[in-house]
């Protein structure tokens, strides 16, 4: 990309109001290079309103999102972009007329990648992601699980810093999930990027994040290993409802 792989995303007091509705309420997290964050929290807690902040798609107010130090708020989702942050979408939001690797071939291009380079770059991702068959079929004709793949695809070919997943196993069946955890656990180590991930599927959230960051409410609950988020009894009530002594059922 012809600049410097940043290192440190972070997010300070953040909030956003949409009308009377408080979504996020002072959110702090912080986002580190080869880190593999999970963020989780019943329906409505903020998280891809969080998402939304951190890729420039929604701008806080107050609050602070910056880039190894450097304010980036103020910057547009295309900006945020350049700037290292890629990010896929609970729909895949693929060019639906375009093929398989000419979704990614046009990634490449535009972070100033050649033909040539973009191509390869994009046959290379798909190689890695397991995609090795059905490159030139068109994107409206891909079943569900295909196009969250094709997603995240999509957003590593832009060479990020950081890569922000919303619900990439959304639909998939269970061997589907276990092809997604081993592509999610070895993104920072083949691209060297940070993965902040957003799942309701919890066996992918244990078996893929180092920490995980709980929201409810629009407020932070909780942040810690898995272990951790496991027996925090503040979450368990957030899910269950109820203390009880563990929330393996649901987490």
């Amino acid at each position: 990309m012809g600049q410097r792989r940043k290192q440190v995303l972070e997010a300070k007091n953040i909030h956003v109001a949409f009308g009377g509705i408080k979504a996020l309420r002072g959110v702090d997290l912080t986002l580190q290079a080869g880190d593999i964050l999970g963020l989780i929290g019943p329906n409505g807690a903020g998280k891809t309103t969080m998402v939304n902040v951190l890729s420039g798609f929604q701008r806080p107010s107050p609050g602070v999102v910056s880039l190894d130090g450097e304010d980036v708020s103020a910057l547009s989702a295309r900006k945020m972009a350049q700037a290292g942050i890629a990010r896929s979408f609970q729909a895949a939001r693929l060019f639906r007329e375009l093929t398989v690797l000419q979704n990614l071939t046009v990634a490449g291009l535009g972070i100033g990648l050649s033909n040539t380079s973009a191509t390869d770059q994009a046959r290379d991702i798909l190689e890695w992601i397991g995609y090795n068959r059905g490159h030139d079929r068109l994107c409206h004709s891909l079943p569900y699980s295909d196009e969250r793949r094709i997603s995240i695809a999509r957003a590593l070919a832009v060479q990020p810093s950081f890569a922000l997943l919303d619900e990439p196993a959304s639909g998939m069946n269970d061997r589907e999930c276990e092809q997604l955890m081993a592509t999610i656990t070895g993104i920072p180590k083949r691209f060297g990027c940070g993965v902040l991930l957003i799942e309701h599927n919890m066996q992918v959230i244990m078996g893929v994040c180092q920490r995980i960051h709980v929201l409810d409410g629009g407020k932070s609950l909780a942040e810690g290993t898995p272990e951790q988020i496991k027996m925090d009894p503040n979450v368990l009530r957030a899910y269950l409802g109820h203390k009880t002594s563990r929330a393996d059922a649901v987490i």
